[in-house]
């Protein structure tokens, strides 16, 4: 089992910038590939940014492509997303997730959710 608990969601004006926290407990941090999603009001869960279980490797959503960067720090247990140039799109509930293998971009490919942090951009 893995625990996530998000945080540092919060309201920023448009242009603005956030840094969200996803701090894991439980079963080897360090084994699993972590990522983002977002879910909006009315509309599915889409994929944001994934890492895999070293940190060597990410991948990023073409909608936040060059504003939003994933990172971790396996010795806190605790991945990160630094949101900048934020736009009222990106409004939504931000969640993460741990998963085993590669190139996870599918809720279904990732077995543990955190609860979710609201972000809210303002216009």
């Amino acid at each position: 089992q893995v625990q996530l608990v998000e945080s540092w969601g919060g309201l920023v004006q448009t242009g603005g910038s956030l840094r969200l926290s996803c701090a894991a407990s439980g079963r080897a941090f360090s084994n699993y590939a972590m990522g983002w999603f977002r879910q909006a009001p009315g509309k599915e869960r889409e994929f944001v940014a994934a890492i895999n279980w070293s940190g060597g490797r990410t991948s990023t959503a073409d909608s936040v492509k060059g504003r939003f960067t994933i990172s971790r720090d396996n010795a806190k247990i605790t991945v990160y997303l630094q949101m900048n140039s934020l736009k009222p799109e990106d409004t939504a509930v931000y969640y993460c997730a741990a998963g085993v293998g590669v190139g996870l971009v599918i809720p279904s490919q990732y077995a543990y959710w955190g609860q979710g942090t609201q972000v809210t951009v303002s216009s």
